[in-house]
């Protein structure tokens, strides 16, 4: 393995460790949020869901490897091409992480090869590809995971029952005096048991889905130096799936609780619904090769469980993601062009 190969090598180990940390806990923060579990747990349930989806996802997200391998650069990619982006992701996500904040490795990437693609080539970006099958169902997935939430939200009166279990009504007493407090009933042990169970289940769909979806992209880059080396797809793939689980374990813990509980302080039915919204979209997406961001999806459909009630949104919290997510790519460019102009 030539010394080029073996620096991808270690940058794809690189890219995947710090995805783990960043993406982990876009499906199982709810869990803690919520006060299900702990959030160690929800991150070991996260980590465990999300194997599952990288090791499947050679064969349920053909459509996405070859999105990321030959639809977005038109050109012949080189070893040096792979290396800066490869580099610029692993930036942007490892300092986003550290800072706690939730970006897209996928808007990361997408960044990353366009910076080094306008270099590598005159015409190397498809930028009919970019807009079409990148940029629009990343910003629609937004919008649709949010209304998607709301609705279900309001359908199924899971803030209905929020408040009710925190303000007790006021009845009158039985004697028709004094006005007497009656706590609210709790909720049947038979329900309980099936929203928890409901809970763990998408949120481990949402892991799944997330292995589905990101496992190939990285992949995808690596395999332009990687397999010439001589490493089959599946050997990437493994490669990706170790450091993704190493970096979620070690590093879940610094977004976990910004998801969690930064963006609404949500209740049980609220982390379910949201989590049933964000498995159902991106599982979707990474099937038919539509690269949905987990962060962005995730993020709407948190903030779609507030319901009506927007007031329950923490601004200041949401400024930050969208400051964070507006710069992901040209951040991720700008150093996958500085890393493509030294290592050509």
């Amino acid at each position: 393995m030539s010394f080029t190969a073996i620096v991808v090598f270690v940058l794809v180990a690189a890219l995947a460790a710090v995805n783990g940390s960043n993406d982990v806990p876009k499906g199982v923060a709810t869990l803690a949020g919520a006060g299900v579990t702990k959030y160690r747990s929800a991150i070991l349930w996260g980590t465990i869901t999300t194997l599952a989806g990288c090791v499947c996802s050679l064969g349920l997200a053909s459509k996405m490897t070859a999105l990321f391998s030959k639809g977005i650069i038109t050109g012949a990619t080189t070893d040096a091409f792979a290396v800066a982006v490869l580099a610029g992701a692993a930036f942007w996500v490892g300092l986003a992480t550290v800072l706690r904040l939730p970006v897209s490795t996928t808007h990361a990437l997408i960044g990353g090869m366009v910076g080094a693609g306008l270099l590598m080539s005159t015409g190397g970006v498809s930028w009919s590809a970019v807009g079409s099958k990148l940029v629009t169902p990343l910003l629609v997935s937004i919008v649709v995971a949010y209304a998607v939430t709301l609705v279900l939200t309001v359908a199924t009166g899971a803030t209905n029952k929020r408040r009710s279990a925190s303000t007790p009504p006021v009845t009158p007493a039985s004697d028709g005096g004094d006005v007497a407090v009656k706590t609210a009933p709790a909720p049947e042990k038979t329900s309980s048991r099936f929203i928890t169970g409901a809970h763990w289940f998408t949120s481990g769909a949402t892991g799944f889905a997330r292995g589905l979806n990101d496992t190939p992209k990285i992949v995808a880059i690596g395999a332009f130096a990687l397999v010439p080396a001589g490493m089959k797809p599946w050997h990437i793939m493994v490669l990706v799936t170790a450091a993704m689980a190493a970096g979620s374990l070690l590093g879940g813990m610094r977004v976990a609780e910004k998801l969690g509980e930064g963006v609404v302080k949500m209740n049980h039915r609220e982390g379910f619904l949201a989590n049933l919204t964000t498995a159902a979209l991106v599982g979707v997406g990474a099937g038919a090769g539509l690269p949905m961001s987990t962060t962005h999806v995730s993020t709407g459909a948190i903030a779609g469980s507030a319901g009506p009630n927007l007031s329950r949104i923490s601004g200041g919290t949401v400024r930050n993601f969208l400051i964070a997510w507006l710069v992901t790519p040209p951040v991720a460019g700008v150093v996958a062009a500085l890393v493509f102009i030294l290592a050509r």
